[in-house]
């Protein structure tokens, strides 16, 4: 079963497998993997630096001390940043903002399936693109925009689910055609950091002042910081910063802004990030050797595996399969048409050794239910 400490329980946490249950389902670090006392030091750390004005009312904007050192990442300058409360709470922001009800948002055919809710809850009609294996197709975005458009929303560093990594190439063109067209690109980052191999440069180092990428701390801190931010040009952040939230309650998360700005200027977070990252490839590779010569994807960053089944195969049964070996994933569906069964697996929740056991467990059930006999060939 998933390993979770005491304080993890329901009425604490958002959600725990029952017991004897492995779950790859949940995109999030596992316990192990938040780094408590290193969060503990940096809250001391801005209390101990700004005093009583960590606990004011901080600038609208965000702290700026969040904000610089942002800006240095993001080669931007910190004007073009604006603290969030996490992916959630900017694509609500961003939908409200940018968008009104009625409005088309153009996204991949699979895609971050609460981010697609968050957008439908503003009421925002969403419209899928296909892709090719370099990513979305340019001449079928083209088509999509046609329309009352509100916006493009693109995931295309270690895709959620299929962990696909869009080339520089196609992210030129892409950005082409949407320049051409006038239409803003968001480009969910959320996953940027959490690459074993290097990437191609994000969508907003190509196109600043037409792309406004969000970044988070959800997946390499941990997501109970609600702590995020975006990336925009002047007129885009203008326009944001006039949204009577920042009026009402200045800086969205100041305390915890201060807190890992101290870890980011003192190069703590980079550290645990080089740390973070090779413990993430073990549980990889853990679940990949446990797997075989499933179908399966082979990510270079991110938190997912995506597997593919032959058509004659039911999702549905793959899923039933996988919950009666004691092992619960994620079904392809859930992310959007798929054409074909799909699954997805999450390696971030859990350790090595039960990944390892999840991934024998489900190769034997779905041999033993025939979902193996049929390979496919594209």
């Amino acid at each position: 079963m998933t390993h979770f400490p005491p304080g993890w329980r329901l009425g604490v946490v958002q959600e725990v497998a029952p017991p004897g249950v492995l779950d790859l389902g949940p995109g999030y670090p596992g316990p192990d993997l938040q780094p408590v006392e290193l969060v503990r030091y940096a809250y001391a750390r801005a209390l101990d630096e700004f005093g009583s004005a960590a606990l004011a009312y901080g600038d609208n904007a965000g702290a700026l001390p969040l904000r610089e050192v942002l800006a240095q990442r993001a080669f931007v300058e910190p004007a073009n940043v604006v603290v969030t409360a996490g992916t959630s709470q900017a694509l609500h922001l961003l939908g409200t903002t940018f968008g009104r009800p009625g409005q088309t948002v153009v996204t991949d055919r699979l895609g971050y399936d609460y981010g697609r809710a968050i957008l439908d809850s503003c009421g925002l009609r969403l419209v899928h693109v296909p892709a090719d294996s370099e990513g979305m197709d340019p001449v079928a975005l083209e088509s999509a925009l046609d329309g009352d458009v509100a916006f493009a929303y693109l995931n295309p560093t270690f895709h959620n689910p299929t962990g696909r990594v869009v080339g520089e190439r196609r992210r030129r063109e892409l950005l082409e055609v949407t320049r051409r067209r006038g239409v803003l690109v968001v480009e969910d980052d959320a996953y940027a950091e959490l690459g074993f191999a290097a990437v191609p440069p994000p969508l907003a180092r190509l196109d600043p002042d037409g792309v406004i990428r969000l970044g988070t701390f959800s997946k390499t801190l941990g997501p109970g910081l609600r702590l995020g931010w975006l990336t925009a040009g002047p007129a885009v952040v203008a326009r944001l910063l006039g949204h009577g939230l920042f009026h009402s309650g200045g800086s969205l998360n100041h305390l915890t802004s201060l807190a890992v700005s101290v870890l980011i200027a003192q190069g703590e977070y980079d550290r645990h990030l080089e740390r973070l990252r090779v413990r993430l490839r073990g549980r990889r590779d853990a679940l990949l050797d446990a797997l075989g010569d499933l179908d399966v994807t082979t990510p270079e960053g991110g938190f997912f595996l995506w597997l593919r089944f032959g058509s004659s195969q039911s999702e549905n049964g793959l899923v039933a399969a996988a919950s009666q070996a004691g092992v619960r994933v994620a079904a392809g569906s859930r992310f959007g048409a798929s054409g074909a069964p799909r699954v997805r697996l999450s390696y971030s929740l859990n350790r090595p050794e039960e990944l390892a056991s999840a991934g024998r467990a489900l190769r034997t059930a779905w041999e033993r239910s025939g979902a193996l006999a049929e390979r496919i060939s594209s």
